[in-house]
């Protein structure tokens, strides 16, 4: 069976046993501050598990795109040197949520293995928990006993909590589980070791394929269990471990997932796989990293330098480097395998088919920008090792600048230094970033105590699209602190506060009870709870209050997020149909919007863009919404949909005019609530994304009120009442007056320069010496001496001056002198540390500055000395 007709007879299965199939929910994580992204099957079902939502259904299948790069599930470094692990990749599963338990599942997954897929019974090892007395957790005889009727008890095993309790996080459900094992080893390597010696011992041919987890627990701050209302099942089987076995293969690489991928990039590099090892690893690198990246775009996560967004730039560049390194690729490559993935699992994953070019372009630039930020890593890695003394020794501060600072890969540094005989001080270098992994993880550090439960509700009901306030009482609270500061999260029972979501800021405002009044400063969504965000909580928790937002900013916001809606509308009618959201900031005062377009959008197209959103403004349609729509209702009707937002099964679809879209966010009562619509900037923010700022309302009315300010300010100023005709004029002007100085100033060097050739002196060793405190700017002094050089072999020009303040030492040499072994550059970075700065160029022209202005003559002298010494140097060895 090849990979797609696998995936299709595993969900089928689960269909068959009245399972639903769900879609996969996007790899890039928007809602849950806990995660940026999905690296487990079950995290889009984590509100049932944690009962902050109603199920849907009591059992659900799915594939579900993972990806696992930071944190605790960290598989990055394993990527492509064995042979089972990967940053992207699929997780077959199925759930159950209070519905069956360990009978059913244990039976119907040795049913799918040996019945359906008729793998090999002596093959399979299970392990059942083999409990923990401080958890006081027993043996999980009941597991057991299921498998033991399948299974002989020489192929089950008792597993540890390391490997056989699965936990959600530090605290949340969790549970014991079975893991199923298979032994891919030769009938030879079988006989000589038994397989189950080997079970989760990192033998690549003796891996776990299936992770069957009974969630039973609940794991509170205080490191107890308590036992869940609900006993729930949650399955996850690796994919790609799961075709490598169907297809014979001992490595998920040589499976019809990665080959088409590998063998495409074998076809650009020219070079085979399989014949060399590092050649290999690169093109498994590349090939798994694709994926990943791809997915990650098709779910509206471009390449940024920022959270998730830098995760993927970060996996990008790894990939690049890889294939620059090890199969030299010099030109973008990466863009050039999208197709072969789109051909492959296009059809499974429609984001990717319908994102192509978008994907391709945005890989593309971030190749071209990676390779040049390699090329001007070379340089400078040059220049730092041309300036290393007899040691040889490049230190570990300056490989961390390169690889914090510019993005320059340490390995590539250890390379490069390798290949010049230059080693590289590692300790240091790790040092370095352990001091910044650790500036970065205090400053992320929230600690969060367990929720304080003060009213038990099945859900937090949200009100907001109907009212501004609401009678509410608090339905349970927890302390958060966060670099010692310390806020309270409220959950009410009902509540019209909209939480940060969809793009859309949280809301502000109050609750209210007869005797106090405490302000709520934010509201978020996290697992699907409505949070309120307090400094302190109310005196009474079991008071009745009134829940309060603040009026005039949800106006403010409605009317903004209802913009962003006519803004899509108008932007797909002037630049195309191509144009989608791929993010927005939706606040009371202003608004962000990110959409995908491949170039600069001119002026009058922002003019049409304007023209069309405040003539919809001022038909002031009425919000026509349906709250109860299914998903496959809006699929069928063509409303638009956007690709990395996970839909439920109930949608809420928002029409104002032609404009359709599925929106949870708050919006006016009609189109003329927004009043004006004026975009204030445009630009890119990534390959292939543009963002537009855009005011409305009263905000958009003060900034035309400042601009014509601006321009009645101007029109003063300028005497005449065109502004353009009057810098036209004085633009004109000053391009003249421009001409006629430089023209002086070249004049003026000219002269300088002939003056100094008149008056170079003749040192004891026959060569012409100049040594000058000009003050003049260091362009005009480095084209005195570049003029100077070029018409004399052997002339050696020092020029120490300080000019505006700023100390600066030109330092120019000769053919003659280069000749003799001088490096101008050398001589000006040792020169300049006198005066606490540093400079560098050319051998024959170099330039540095300093922070000390007293030094300058101490750092001149330093320059003539260190000249003087190795033109010494040179004669002695004549």
């Amino acid at each position: 069976m090849n990979s797609n007709q696998i995936r299709k007879v595993f969900l089928d299965f689960f269909k068959s046993k009245d399972h639903h199939v769900v879609s996969s929910a996007p790899m890039v994580v928007k809602n849950d501050p806990t995660l940026m992204f999905t690296n487990a099957g079950m995290n889009q079902f984590k509100d049932i598990f944690l009962g902050n939502t109603p199920r849907n259904y009591p059992r659900v299948t799915d594939s579900q795109k993972c990806l696992r790069v930071s944190g605790k599930h960290n598989d990055l470094e394993e990527v492509g040197q064995d042979t089972y692990h990967h940053t992207m990749f699929e997780m077959l599963g199925n759930w159950s949520f209070g519905d069956f338990f360990k009978k059913e599942i244990i039976e119907w997954s040795s049913e799918l293995l040996f019945d359906v897929f008729k793998l090999s019974k002596d093959r399979v090892y299970v392990t059942v928990f083999e409990g923990d007395e401080k958890d006081g957790v027993a043996f999980d005889q009941e597991a057991y006993d299921y498998w033991r009727k399948i299974l002989p008890e020489s192929q089950i095993l008792g597993g540890n909590k390391k490997d056989n309790f699965w936990e959600m996080g530090e605290v949340g459900p969790c549970g014991p589980c079975s893991e199923i094992h298979y032994d891919l080893r030769d009938k030879e390597d079988r006989d000589k070791v038994s397989g189950i010696s080997l079970v989760n011992k990192d033998n690549p041919l003796v891996i776990e394929i299936w992770n069957i987890v009974f969630m039973q627990y609940n794991r509170l701050k205080d490191n107890s269990l308590q036992p869940l209302p609900n006993k729930h099942v949650d399955t996850g089987m690796g994919f790609e471990r799961l075709c490598m076995l169907l297809q014979g293969k001992k490595s998920n690489y040589d499976t019809d997932i990665f080959q088409n991928l590998i063998q495409k990039l074998a076809k650009i590099s020219g070079i085979e796989y399989g014949k060399d090892e590092k050649a290999d690893v690169a093109m498994r690198v590349i090939s798994d990293h694709l994926r990943a990246i791809s997915f990650s775009i098709a779910d509206g996560q471009v390449p940024s330098n920022a959270k998730a967004g830098y995760v993927i730039r970060r996996i990008l560049r790894r990939a690049v480097r890889y294939g620059y390194t090890y199969l030299n690729l010099k030109e973008p490559f990466i863009c050039k395998m999208v197709s072969t993935l789109v051909n492959q699992m296009g059809e499974q994953f429609p984001e990717l088919k319908a994102q192509e070019s978008l994907i391709t372009k945005i890989i593309e630039e971030e190749e071209l920008s990676f390779l040049r930020t390699l090329a001007i890593g070379i340089n400078m890695l040059d220049g730092l090792i041309n300036s290393l003394d007899a040691k040889k020794t490049l230190s570990g501060v300056d490989a961390f600048v390169l690889y914090d600072t510019y993005g320059f890969p340490f390995d590539l540094t250890e390379l490069i230094c390798r290949e010049k005989g230059v080693s590289v001080d590692s300790v240091s270098f790790d040092a370095e970033l352990k001091k910044q992994k650790i500036r970065s993880k205090n400053a992320a550090v929230t600690e969060k105590q367990d929720w304080v439960e003060v009213v038990p509700i099945v859900e937090s009901i949200f009100e907001g699209y109907d009212n501004e306030s609401s009678v509410s009482h608090i339905a349970r609270y927890r302390q958060v602190t966060q670099k010692k500061i310390s806020t309270y999260q409220i959950v009410l029972d009902k509540t019209p506060f909209y939480g940060c979501m969809g793009g859309q800021l949280g809301e502000k405002g109050f609750l209210i009870s007869d005797t106090e009044k405490v302000e709520i400063i934010d509201t978020i969504k996290e697992n699907n709870l409505t949070i309120h965000v307090v400094k302190t909580l109310p005196k009474n928790i079991e008071d009745s209050f009134r829940a309060q937002v603040n009026v005039e900013e949800r106006k403010m916001s409605a009317a903004n997020h209802t913009a962003t809606h006519l803004l899509q509308n108008a932007l797909r009618k002037v630049l195309g149909t191509h144009v989608e959201q791929k993010g927005s900031m939706v606040g009371p005062h202003v608004f962000r919007f990110d959409f995908s377009h491949y170039q600069k959008v001119t002026d009058e197209e922002i003019f049409e863009v304007e023209r069309i959103v405040n003539a919809e403004i001022r038909a002031n349609h009425p919000i026509v919404e349906n709250r109860n729509d299914t998903i496959e209702n809006a699929r069928k009707s063509g409303i638009m949909m956007l690709f990395g937002e996970k839909y439920g099964e109930v949608v809420r679809s928002v029409r104002f005019g032609e404009s359709i879209e599925l929106c949870g966010g708050l919006h006016s009562k009609r189109t003329g609530d927004i009043g004006i619509f004026k975009i204030i900037s445009e630009g890119a923010i990534s390959a292939g994304i543009r963002r537009m700022e855009v005011v409305t309302g009263s905000s958009a009315v003060e900034m035309l009120i400042e601009l014509s300010k601006v321009v009645s300010g101007m029109q003063k100023m300028l005497n005449s009442p065109s502004i353009n005709t009057a810098v036209e004029k004085l633009l004109s002007e000053h391009s003249d007056m421009s001409k006629k100085i430089n023209t002086f100033n070249k004049e003026r060097n000219l002269m300088q320069k002939n003056k100094i050739k008149e008056m170079l002196e003749t040192g004891d060793m026959d060569y012409k010496w100049s040594i000058q405190n000009l003050d003049m700017n260091v362009n005009a002094v480095k084209e005195i001496a570049s003029g100077l050089c070029s018409e004399i072999d052997d002339v050696i020009f020092i020029n120490g001056s300080v000019h505006e303040d700023k100390p600066n030492l030109v330092v120019a040499l000769g053919k003659n002198i280069i000749d003799a072994g001088l490096d101008a550059g050398k001589i000006v970075r040792e020169s300049a540390k006198v005066m606490k700065g540093g400079g560098g160029g050319q051998k024959n022209l170099a330039t540095a500055g300093g922070k000390d202005a007293s030094k300058i003559g101490e750092a001149l002298n330093t320059a003539k000395t260190l000249i003087r010494e190795q033109l010494k140097r040179y004669r002695e060895s004549l």
